[in-house]
């Protein structure tokens, strides 16, 4: 058939193609928080129009709620406006809401597939960038503008002009120590912060085959960090097991017929790409960022680049990075003191995020130097933490465990990293003031985090 995976799924989407032009995206799911949603609500609102399709729209509330005190009633204005605002919208147009007090509440991208809402074969969209998490699943998602997000409400279609499509494998076994997290910082490091622009990616090989399905959606949240406009995996029997019993997923006949039909969501073996990468997955050890865009990373017994090979405003972009970050090239930061841990977000607020911070932390100390705020994505992720144990032993180390929400990803709530300090975070962007203003973040996964919450420092959890 010559066809990717994205192309069988992209292609059986377009209700028009456009000579020249982009083509009329059909929407299988549409995911709505409180942020990007008012204006577009308000548009349809304006037109006298109702949600063309509310029963494949859900909606939660996740990036400016608090992450302490969910039962009370929210204390800065303009985040209790949107949150209001949004449960307001939701109910007026018969949307399904998840808000702040359900037990499923939680960073959209968390949420949705716990609850079944997500499924391979999809085409899902969000007014967020890291809507490109679902792929994990087999199914095409991507961000979207506000305007698009009336249009979606309006129609249940989009006008997107169709990617370019990229392989990246991931050959061999990883390593120890070594997990998703580390694999895409990995790979944008290799290809650079806007190395995917204009492609869409899958991801595939043995190295890929091994993650669980949590480690499957820290990489395509991860891979629009690279530019592409968002990162799928073909689904198996992980993905299978993963949503049988889901609520919104299909049940009994339904269920055998849909599995059947997800089997052929596979890239034919004669399919081609427009560009591809072959990695070795023992070449991958734990990752750090040191610079300001996630693709200033580097193994974390590496030292930060010299530089030297940089010209004209990728030096000057180089150089402004490491003065902000107080940096110097060639410095190894291994033992660097930090100030800040955080876990949580889209992409490691999971419970597997969660086991592997605990489990490192056990039997150790929270170091007294440095505050931590460990966030998970739901309150599908907060019951498991307790229902496992996982609670107890995050408090007998010094940790306390805070609400679902975005938290400091970005900020946008209570949970902002103070001028000045270094967080390493277990999230997907460390731009400037990304998590607070004059606040410096070093991106890692949920070992390295670990690593630096109990020695104040950076430090490879490898060596414990």
């Amino acid at each position: 058939m010559n066809k990717t995976l994205f192309d069988k799924i992209w292609d059986s989407r377009v209700v028009k193609r456009i000579e020249g032009g982009p083509d009329a995206l059909y929407i299988d799911r549409h995911l709505l928080h409180e942020v990007t949603s008012p204006q577009a609500f308000a548009g349809i609102d304006r037109r006298g129009l109702k949600a063309a399709r509310p029963a494949q729209a859900f909606a939660t509330c996740d990036h400016n709620v608090p992450t302490l005190n969910q039962h009370l009633p929210i204390a800065d204005e303009q985040s209790r406006i949107q949150v209001e605002t949004l449960e307001r919208n939701a109910k007026n147009h018969g949307i399904a809401y998840f808000g702040l007090g359900n037990p499923k509440q939680g960073v959209v991208h968390v949420m949705a597939p716990e609850l079944g809402v997500t499924l391979p074969g999809m085409t899902i969209v969000c007014g967020d960038s890291h809507t490109s998490t679902h792929g994990a699943y087999g199914s095409i998602a991507f961000g979207i503008g506000t305007s698009e997000v009336e249009m979606a409400l309006a129609t249940q279609c989009i006008m997107q002009p169709k990617p370019k499509r990229m392989l990246i494998v991931v050959a061999g076994e990883l390593g120890e120590g070594v997990a998703a997290k580390d694999i895409a910082l990995y790979v944008i490091e290799k290809l650079t912060a806007g190395g995917g622009t204009g492609y869409f990616t899958e991801f595939d090989g043995p190295a890929i085959r091994s993650l669980s399905m949590e480690g499957r959606m820290t990489l395509c949240s991860m891979s629009i960090e690279m530019g592409a406009r968002g990162g799928i995996i073909a689904p198996d029997e992980k993905t299978f097991d993963y949503f049988k019993g889901r609520e919104y997923a299909p049940k009994g006949e339904e269920w055998d017929k849909a599995v059947e039909r997800w089997k052929t969501l596979a890239t034919d073996e004669d399919a081609r790409f427009d560009k591809a990468y072959w990695f070795d997955a023992a070449d991958i050890e734990p990752m750090i960022t040191y610079g300001t865009n996630p693709g200033m990373g580097m193994k974390i017994t590496g030292a930060i680049p010299d530089g030297k090979d940089l010209t004209g405003t990728d030096k000057k972009s180089f150089n402004k990075a490491l003065k902000y970050m107080g940096f110097k090239p060639n410095q190894r930061i291994i033992g660097h003191p930090i100030q800040y841990v955080f876990l949580g977000s889209c992409t490691n607020g999971r419970i597997e995020d969660f086991r592997a911070f605990a489990s490192f932390v056990q039997g150790r100390k929270k170091h007294p130097d440095v505050t931590a705020w460990l966030v998970p994505g739901s309150g599908t992720v907060e019951r498991q933490i307790r229902d496992e144990g996982w609670d107890k032993v995050l408090e007998e180390a010094g940790f306390a465990l805070r609400q679902p929400g975005c938290s400091a990803c970005l900020a946008m709530n209570d949970d902002k990293i103070p001028a000045g300090m270094y967080a390493v975070s277990t999230t997907n962007r460390n731009f400037e003031g990304r998590q607070g203003p004059g606040s410096r973040t070093l991106l890692a996964g949920a070992l390295v985090a670990a690593a630096a919450a109990v020695t104040g420092k950076i430090a490879d959890p490898r060596s414990f």
